[in-house]
């Protein structure tokens, strides 16, 4: 039962739904296994713009972990029959689901910290 009151946790189930679809998805493209364990962390160059500021930050961060994003790159690899689009797609959508799976959601504009899922680093 506390599963079912447990927002946080059913949350969590759910990304990693997600991310275990990510890999299913992975798994349909032409590419060795190991490419899916060199590319995972690739999004994270998306934190990049924290260099400039947390505005920039923000913005860059959450192109690279948006879903509809990983998603619209994924169809649009499917519609020109591009293998390495649908790869970005795949990627962009499991890093995604895996950085959720740890807390770490879209940014918010004033800090790093500040996400959907709540402030990281808290419980």
């Amino acid at each position: 039962m506390k599963l079912l009151t447990n927002i946080k946790l059913q949350l969590k189930i759910e990304e990693l739904a997600m991310f275990a679809l990510g890999i299913f998805a992975f798994n349909q493209l032409t590419y060795a296994w190991w490419w899916f364990l060199v590319l995972i962390l690739l999004p994270d160059v998306g934190a990049l713009g924290y260099y400039v500021n947390t505005k920039v930050g923000a913005i860059s961060y959450n192109i690279f972990h948006n879903k509809a994003v990983a998603i619209l790159v994924y169809f649009i690899g499917m519609y020109f029959e591009s293998e390495p689009l649908k790869l970005t797609g795949v990627i962009l959508f499991s890093h995604a689901s895996m950085d959720r799976i740890f807390g770490y959601g879209l940014k918010f504009p004033d800090s790093f910290k500040n996400t959907h899922l709540g402030s990281i680093g808290k419980d």
